[in-house]
């Protein structure tokens, strides 16, 4: 198990001999053995003891601080001298925008191939016209690309393509209990969006800590951008992850009714829907699913799971950095 999930408010971590030992409220204690752990995520109010965290820093575990609903917060990682050479260069890389340009050329460029590769596939059988369109649109789209000589033109071709693809998607939805037309957030206010936004959380949280492991900083992306100090690498990274892994995991959860419509809350004050607790651990559970499933990557000849083509993938960017060469996306076949 790379990844430890602690959802259950009130959680107590701590650690015992050469085990993480989580314990509940009238609940049997859980105990795991720290080689087991790469990454702990609490949600929420979890308390871990101070012994556990240091075993973290010493086995290079990282600790990722979320809300309840998943929103990053923080992180707690050992920091080696060596790291600094990389976030030297990634400052330098960070005021040169060719470098910027390029890179977020091809991160666009992946995010919208996966997501029309994702229409292909699941429009093959059933040869939906709004879908098609969308195929036809998105094409053209990536296809523009190559002309675009600034981020603000990248970003709207981003935007035109996402305009395109959410109407689709939602048509391929054969489920009639769940309806998705339009992509919304900040609250979720109906469930595909809540399953979308859960599901990218996850997903940023898992690029965010390869980046980290890499010895990467986070902070100096080069497609997104703003003037609070957000992990914008990792925003940049996850995006051509979204269709493969986030998109096509939730039309599979909703086409075989893993999750109903009866598994939702609706919070009066926000308006927010999200998913009540016994299936947000059906969630992780099948999002861990997810992350080790296997598929293939051109740095390899063996097969990887997602999450080490994530990995390759944030070194391959380490790569542009220190080595000059052009970022390749992370391209999904049919």
């Amino acid at each position: 198990m790379a990844t430890l999930y602690l959802i259950e408010q009130g959680t107590t971590i701590y650690k015992d001999n050469q085990r993480f030992v989580i314990w509940r409220p009238d609940q049997q204690k859980t105990e795991i053995p720290v080689r087991d752990v790469e990454r702990i995520l609490l949600f929420g109010n979890i308390q871990m003891s101070t012994q556990a965290i240091n075993t973290c820093l010493d086995e290079k575990v990282l600790i990722l601080f979320l809300t309840l609903s998943g929103q990053y917060k923080g992180h707690i990682w050992s920091l080696e001298s060596t790291h600094f050479g990389c976030e030297t260069v990634q400052f330098s890389k960070w005021k040169d925008p060719r470098f910027q340009l390029l890179v977020s050329q091809g991160i666009v460029r992946g995010k919208l191939w996966n997501s029309k590769q994702l229409l292909v596939r699941l429009n093959r059988k059933r040869k939906i016209p709004e879908v098609a369109k969308a195929i036809a649109g998105i094409t053209s789209d990536i296809n523009a690309l190559n002309t675009v000589n600034n981020l603000d033109s990248l970003r709207g071709y981003e935007g035109i393509s996402a305009a395109r693809y959410f109407p689709a998607f939602g048509k391929l939805i054969a489920n009639s209990a769940f309806h998705f037309s339009l992509r919304n957030r900040q609250p979720p206010t109906d469930s595909v969006n809540s399953l979308l936004s859960f599901g990218y959380t996850l997903l940023f949280n898992n690029v965010l800590s390869l980046i980290i492991a890499e010895g990467l900083s986070p902070y100096m992306g080069n497609f997104h951008y703003g003037e609070d100090k957000k992990p914008y690498l990792a925003f940049d990274l996850m995006e051509e992850f979204r269709s493969p892994i986030v998109d096509s995991f939730v039309l599979k959860l909703i086409n075989s009714s893993i999750v109903k419509p009866q598994d939702f809350d609706r919070v009066a004050s926000t308006g927010g829907v999200y998913l009540n607790k016994q299936a947000r651990r059906v969630f992780l559970e099948q999002f861990e699913k997810r992350m080790n499933e296997e598929i293939s990557h051109p740095d390899l000849q063996s097969s990887v799971s997602y999450r080490q083509a994530i990995q390759l993938q944030v070194r391959r960017y380490k790569s542009s950095l220190l080595q000059g060469s052009a970022y390749q996306a992370f391209l999904r076949s049919v």
